[in-house]
């Protein structure tokens, strides 16, 4: 499986390849698609193609109200520019677009650049493109190509994250299980141990395992445990 991954990171920095991918195996999410992704830091990339230029700025956020600030910064840096073209997705499912064409012809260079993310399934980011024009007209089939190509370049660039949400869950158990239920759970954050007439055990998982997680530890100590879902940890 590792150098399946691999293959899937290969075009992003070597520095958080492995985190990404040890991210991926831990939590067994492997296929696009199974979850959602985020940039990890801001950055800006150049790109040149017919002498036309392509400056793309990518900044990680959490609402709308903050792209929109993030827009008209990058906007006001570049006032002398031909066109800023301004892209963004929000939310866990990435339920908020919005892209804009900026005089370019439609569907020609916001959309493209939307595509990109979408297809890499990436939310919570802005990004604008930014144009200098170079005197060559690059045709509608030429735009688009030159701002997916601007885009993807500083997608490559930027790091990739999964967003991985995860559940509090609690458990209580016999003494007797204590060592065989730690080493199970050992991949996972424990939050809070106490130690009475039992142990309690208070665990963050991944919600797409919780499901795995209580059936294995139910099968480890004969349903001799009590398990409740205590939180939500993804507000």
């Amino acid at each position: 499986m590792k150098h399946r991954l691999d293959r899937y990171f290969s075009g992003f920095n070597l520095e958080y390849r492995e985190k990404a991918i040890d991210c991926k195996e831990k939590y067994g999410i492997i296929f696009s698609g199974d979850f959602m992704n985020t940039i990890a830091k801001y950055t800006r990339t150049t790109y040149e193609i017919n002498k036309s230029t392509f400056i793309t700025t990518l900044k990680p956020v959490q609402n709308v109200n903050e792209a929109k600030a993030f827009f008209e910064e990058i906007k006001k840096e570049f006032s002398d520019a031909t066109h800023n073209i301004t892209v963004y997705i929000i939310g866990k499912t990435g339920e908020a677009g919005h892209y804009s064409d900026d005089g370019e012809p439609s569907g020609t260079a916001g959309l493209p650049v939307l595509e990109v993310f979408r297809k890499n399934d990436i939310t919570n980011f802005a990004c604008v493109v930014t144009r200098y024009f170079g005197g060559i007209k690059l045709g509608a089939g030429g735009l688009v190509r030159a701002y997916s190509s601007s885009a993807s370049f500083a997608l490559k660039e930027n790091i990739i994250v999964p967003i991985v949400e995860f559940t509090t869950i609690q458990l209580s158990f016999d003494y007797s299980y204590l060592d065989i239920i730690e080493n199970r759970l050992k991949e996972y954050e424990i939050i809070n141990r106490s130690f009475t007439n039992n142990v309690t055990i208070d665990v963050k998982i991944p919600n797409n395992l919780i499901q795995q997680v209580i059936s294995l530890l139910i099968n480890l100590t004969n349903n001799l445990i009590q398990i409740k879902i205590l939180s939500d940890n993804n507000d």
